[in-house]
């Protein structure tokens, strides 16, 4: 399954080059999830790699993952080796936060790729799943938000479970 972020967060489309792909793969009961992004070069967060509160405010990619109730997976990954894992019962209502996953990132140029093994450790939705990925990068007034799926409104909103869309597997 691959969700493109190809669109600003309120709709626009964005230049290719701007452009992220994100997969997602079963593998042995487990989530594969798979970023090809451009590395924008912005600061990294003050800590080490590995779980790390408030990851949004740094370049980010996103994947959101729900089910048919309002609880849901985010999964936040960095170019510096970062991420955030958090499962929400309830719109922006975390009950698991900074669950471990592994997630091994490599830069090359001026793209970057992170591969995170969502295992047994990692609370999934229940199926049919929904989904939305997104992409945060800039600093300042340069910051740009991007979606898989617009979320529309008057500013970016990625816990718009309404404007998941649905995701399937091939066989």
């Amino acid at each position: 399954m691959r969700l493109d972020v190809t669109h600003t967060w309120d709709g626009h489309p964005i230049a290719r080059d701007e452009r992220v792909r994100v997969d997602l793969r079963r593998v042995d009961g487990a989530l594969e999830l798979r970023v090809d992004a451009p590395w924008h070069g912005d600061p990294p967060p003050a800590s080490a790699p590995g779980p790390t509160p408030r990851l949004w405010e740094h370049e980010v990619v996103e994947l959101f993952l729900a089910g048919p109730a309002d609880r849901y997976l985010e999964v936040e990954l960095g170019p510096h080796g970062h991420h955030l894992v958090l499962w929400l019962d309830g719109v922006r209502r975390p009950t698991r936060e900074a669950i471990p996953i592994d997630y091994v990132v490599a830069r090359a140029g001026d793209r970057w790729t992170g591969r995170a093994l969502l295992g047994p450790q990692v609370p999934l939705p229940d199926t049919p799943w929904r989904a939305n990925a997104y992409a945060i990068h800039g600093v300042g007034d340069r910051r740009r938000w991007l979606a898989h799926a617009p979320v529309q409104g008057p500013q970016p909103d990625f816990h718009r479970l309404d404007r998941f869309v649905p995701i399937r597997f091939a066989e």
